[in-house]
């Protein structure tokens, strides 16, 4: 794909400041449809201001009435309201006229959803990227910040949210029907507003004098409480973590049949129905660190918002590695290296396989394109580099300053950059120039030799990423660690050229030689060891160490040395992501003679070392084992060792077996995890019996 062949588009022009949006609804729900109006105050940007024109797409514009109610004339286009101005306005002035208009068909921005067996009917809207127009006639651009009231009318029979404070509820006993009046106070971006109506049960919870509430659907009540408990301590973190308060009057968190994972609005975050999860559920399929993302979300995006969609790394990026270091502060370092490995292992495969893009990139046909795998996780781990190369203190002092700084403001990277800086007095212009306005990450080919006469080691190190168009050689810092069984010695050395050669004078040969010591380069590697060597590096390295070495012994897959550590690490290790991987390696080059060991790791605590035994054991082709399989598709809670026991009753059985597998596939998962195994399991059968 040549994301280069993308038009590049501008932020757009505008000639006013919106300041404040006073928006009226009365929604019919079941005839979905509405009747609205906008009261719109703005100040022009310039001294001859004589028309206002607003986004508004699919919406009726029907009158627009200047402050004293007097008729303005207007046309409407396909996608804009055009307001002709009674007089001309300057800079000076600030001015407010009244839109009236009608939605009468189904829109993106404001979806009417139908009552189903799962949910209630509802009415949610999906703003982001530039969908609020699709309701709303606004201004629907990031770079414009308002305030913003929601009046709605509705059915007395259902709760309406929205952003900000609740002001009043009017109930109106004659047709059965009550106006919610929510207020946003402090501005924000149109993208974020939230409309959500639905019959919701609403769980109330707080941090101190914080209001942080759960807008959920009756179902879910028993187990909303449990799967939303960690929400006040995430704001909490984040406060502490960031030195900003939070910044908004409340907190809610609301269920959307719309959603898939989550979106983020201000104080009042959309969450997919996956977000409420059963105690199974939750074992594979946990929200914690969707929920922790959307709540940075309420600083980086909400507070500060990128000024337009090429910037929109200062959304996404920070709260990926948000949630990076709250799973590092609540789930403990060995968690949270792997998840920033799996981040990174993330954009590699969109790197690799997809496209390359600078971070910070103006080229896409709808915003949407530059929400992927390099906004969110490459964007994240560059960021780690970046705290790498100012050190913690520093690092934290210029998200600090930053956010201060730019409250409430649409931010450009540029200004992310001054604010280095100022902050810490080093020009980090290079390290941006490489690894936001360039594509890839580097490629190292590393190689060392050890001299006995002389006590040296040397290192080689190659950049070999130029091979890719316009990806840079980088001038990065990187530290290399020796290890010798009393402990080891850190050293950081710069890379700047191709092909760099170092030497280091020790007092005897190193145990292991550690590239990147720490893991706080975005990179690819390769290092040729020894088996000692590695077979020391699974037991003495970090987490993302470990998981390489082990990856690396595939080259001893023969060796008894080598067969020996993957056994002891699936049946012992500490971390389960260790004991998977060593299962996985055995089943590749070793299952006939691991039986004992995949059956030891069927009852393992962790359940993703549970699933990678099983499926070591269906591939066997042990039909004797079907009996099992069926016992613990019964009896485990982990839906996904359980997807994985209906997959090796596929891979084992046959047509006797297939009565069993269509029941299995009736039953209510998330995500369909069973019915999707079921049908492959049945589809694995029908093909071995042709």
């Amino acid at each position: 794909m040549d994301v280069y062949q993308r038009p590049v588009t501008f932020e757009p022009d505008r000639d006013f400041d919106a300041l404040h949006y006073r928006i009226k609804l009365d929604i019919d729900i079941e005839g979905k449809q509405l009747t609205g109006q906008n009261t719109v105050t703005l100040t022009p940007l310039r001294s001859d201001l004589n028309r206002v024109s607003l986004d508004a797409v699919s919406l009726l514009v029907s009158d627009v009435l200047d402050s004293k109610g007097f008729p303005l004339s207007f046309t409407q286009g396909e996608d804009k309201v055009h307001i002709n101005l009674s007089r001309r306005y300057s800079y000076a002035d600030t001015l407010t006229f009244t839109i009236k208009y009608n939605l009468s068909q189904q829109v993106e921005g404001l979806k009417f959803i139908d009552e189903t067996e799962t949910n209630p009917m509802q009415v949610s809207s999906d703003c982001w990227p530039n969908k609020a127009r699709q309701w709303i006639p606004c201004y629907d651009y990031p770079h414009d910040k308002v305030t913003q009231e929601m009046i709605v009318t509705v059915d007395s029979a259902y709760k309406v949210l929205s952003n900000g404070k609740l002001l009043s509820i009017t109930e109106n006993q004659e047709n059965g029907k009550h106006t919610y009046h929510w207020k946003q106070s402090l501005p924000h971006s149109t993208y974020l507003t939230n409309l959500s109506i639905a019959n919701y049960t609403v769980i109330e919870d707080s941090l101190d004098a914080l209001p942080v509430n759960y807008w959920v659907y009756e179902r879910h009540e028993k187990d909303a409480k449990r799967s939303f408990a960690k929400t006040p301590y995430m704001i909490d973190f984040f406060t502490s973590l960031y030195g900003y308060p939070y910044p908004w009057e409340k907190y809610d968190q609301v269920v959307s049949a719309h959603q898939g994972g989550g979106a983020e609005a201000t104080s009042a975050t959309l969450l997919g129905e996956g977000a409420v999860t059963t105690v199974a559920e939750a074992i594979d399929f946990s929200f914690e660190g969707i929920l922790a993302h959307e709540v940075a979300h309420q600083w980086w995006g909400d507070l500060v918002t990128c000024r337009s969609w090429e910037h929109n790394w200062i959304n996404e990026s920070f709260a990926t590695y948000s949630d990076y270091l709250y799973k590092r502060f609540d789930w403990g370092e060995d968690e949270a290296a792997y998840d920033l490995l799996r981040k990174k292992n993330a954009y590699l495969r969109e790197a690799n396989n997809r496209y390359m893009r600078p971070i910070v990139f103006n080229r896409y046909e709808n915003p949407g394109q530059n929400f992927d795998s390099h906004a969110y996780p490459k964007g994240a781990n560059v960021l780690h580099m970046l705290r790498f190369v100012l050190g913690d203190d520093t690092f934290f002092r210029v998200i600090n300053q930053f956010l201060h700084q730019f409250e409430f403001q649409a931010v450009s990277t540029q200004d992310f950059m001054r604010c280095v800086k100022e902050v810490s007095g080093l020009n980090m212009d290079l390290f941006f120039e490489q690894f936001l306005f360039r594509p890839g990450h580097a490629v190292f080919e590393v190689s060392k030799n050890w001299d006995e006469s002389t006590k040296t080691l040397g290192l080689e190190i190659k950049q070999t990423q130029d091979k890719w168009e316009d990806v840079p050689i980088y001038t990065i810092p990187v530290n290399i660690g020796f290890y010798h069984k009393d402990g080891k010695r850190v050293e950081k050395i710069w890379l700047k050229d191709p092909i760099e050669k170092f030497e280091f004078k020790l007092d005897e040969a190193p145990m292991m030689v550690r590239f990147d010591e720490g893991n706080h380069l975005l990179k690819e590697w390769t290092f040729i060891k020894t088996e000692d060597e590695l077979l020391f590096q699974v037991e003495n390295d970090d987490v993302p160490g470990r998981l390489w070495a082990i990856d690396q012994l595939k080259a001893f897959s023969s060796s008894p040395k080598t067969i020996q550590k993957w056994t002891e690490l699936a049946r012992g290790d500490n971390f389960w992501a260790l004991r998977e991987a060593a299962v996985q390696h055995l089943s590749e080059f070793h299952a006939s003679n691991s039986k004992e060991v995949f059956l030891d790791a069927v009852s393992d605590s962790h359940s993703k070392v549970r699933a990678a035994a099983i499926k070591a054991l269906g591939q066997l082709k042990d039909p004797s084992m079907i009996g099992d399989f069926k016992r613990i598709y019964e009896t485990d809670d982990s839906f996904l060792v359980r997807a994985e026991a209906l997959m090796a009753i596929g891979a084992n059985g046959n047509a006797s077996h297939l009565r069993f597998l269509n029941e299995a596939a009736k039953v209510r998962s998330p995500r369909n995890t069973l019915k999707n195994a079921a049908e492959k399991a049945i589809e694995l059968i029908r093909n071995s019996n042709q």
